[in-house]
């Protein structure tokens, strides 16, 4: 299929034409190249006239906490110029339920054409994690939500030619309901590991080892505790059901709350873990959102980064996956090592589960060491004469 993609940052159209993409996803960069060289592939910051509009723009979340609309409002809006006559409109950002009905639909009717009849919409929400886009974009399952059965049966041939997983016919508003309960239903049990892991500091166990064992019930599944919840879904999803229906979500809106709570929770134990220490510097290490990529979007990371710098401490940022320029970042896990007095473990990049402490044993001016993802092998960690603790546990003092 011949494509145009069009963007209005041109930073990010010259990026695509110069097979340069500003996003490191990996496999991206080879795919652009061959359908550029194949011709397939063209950009530009102005849409022109297709046979199928994709919307995928972002939803990011206003200040009070409401879904900002306005990137799909214009997005749709560019588009009515060059809508024809059996065309079909494919909206893929996450939205509140309703969007469809009460944004899109009365947008693209300022066109000459009869939605339903010459128009064809529909809602089919992304649902790929980042590093794993072209392999989940093809295996998973999609869902397709239509304004009418002719819309779902247009926008299924479409995806047929790319996905292998089933994919699921409904409505449109079912199809945005669904996608805001998935990200929900991970935020929530997210929130109550979380909130278990401050319960079992409080009475003094092990939380990692308890839901280890809770999750050998053949019915039970909980989630693991880190320092907060990031990305562009999760952490923002949730807000749209809150905005619909703020009276009958209020376990939805208690999750995002705990979440968003406890990377100033973390800062809480550092400051604790140093507060003995004349002029404590913290090495941060990973300021991602998750593991394997440098993907800084909402991560909570940056909140315990930003946190600790008001406060006034002095820090060390080490992450082999960040591309950008932050102040304190460093090159190498030795730099970040040396004179510190306590290495956080932000994110659970592979690569950190591998490190060798033997190598960094002595450069670190204290040697504390706390893990938010429960990534290392905290007894070999002590016994180089570390002192060791987690989110979700009481400190090890070295020799416990």
């Amino acid at each position: 299929m011949r494509v145009l993609g069009v963007d209005v940052n041109t930073a990010v159209v010259n990026a695509v034409k110069n097979k340069n993409p500003h996003n490191s996803e990996p496999g991206l960069k080879e795919a652009i190249i061959d359908v550029l060289d194949r011709g397939l592939l063209t950009v530009s910051t102005q849409p022109e006239e297709a046979d199928i509009f994709m919307i995928t723009v972002q939803t990011p979340l206003n200040p009070d906490k409401t879904a900002n609309l306005e990137y799909v409002k214009n997005a749709a809006e560019s588009i009515v110029p060059y809508l024809g006559r059996g065309n079909l409109i494919v909206l893929e950002s996450t939205v509140p339920p309703k969007t469809i009905e009460q944004v899109l639909l009365p947008i693209l009717r300022k066109s000459s054409y009869k939605v339903g009849e010459d128009l064809y919409v529909s809602y089919s929400p992304e649902r790929v994690m980042p590093g794993r886009l072209f392999e989940e974009l093809v295996n998973n399952d999609r869902i397709v939500g239509g304004i009418n059965p002719i819309s779902v049966q247009k926008t299924v041939e479409v995806y047929k030619h790319f996905v292998k997983g089933h994919i699921h016919e409904t409505d449109a508003e079912t199809a945005e309901m669904v996608k805001l309960m998935e990200n929900s239903y991970r935020d929530l049990n997210i929130a109550f590991a979380n909130e278990l892991a401050r319960i079992a500091e409080r009475i003094g166990i092990d939380v990692w080892r308890a839901i280890e064992l809770a999750n050998t019930h053949p019915r039970v599944r909980i989630h693991k505790p880190g320092p907060g919840v990031g990305g562009h879904c999760i952490s923002v999803d949730p807000w749209f059901l809150v905005e619909k229906a703020p009276s009958e979500s209020r376990l939805v809106s208690l999750a995002r709350r705990i979440n968003d709570s406890t990377p100033y929770y973390i800062v809480q134990r550092i400051e604790t873990a140093v507060r003995d220490i004349r002029m404590p510097v913290i090495a941060l290490l990973g300021l991602a959102f998750k593991g394997n990529t440098g993907d800084l979007r909402e991560s909570p990371a940056m909140v315990v980064r930003n946190e600790l710098l008001k406060k006034g401490f002095a820090l060390k940022i080490y992450d082999p996956y960040l591309n950008e320029e932050i102040e304190g970042k460093v090159s190498t896990l030795t730099e970040a090592a040396r004179d510190s007095d306590c290495l956080v473990f932000l994110t659970d990049h592979d690569m950190f589960k591998a490190i060798d402490f033997s190598q960094i044993q002595d450069v670190p001016r204290t040697k504390l060491v706390f893990d938010t993802r429960n990534i290392i092998n905290g007894k070999s960690v002590m016994d180089l004469g570390f002192t060791y603790f987690t989110l979700g546990s009481s400190i090890r003092r070295l020799g416990d």
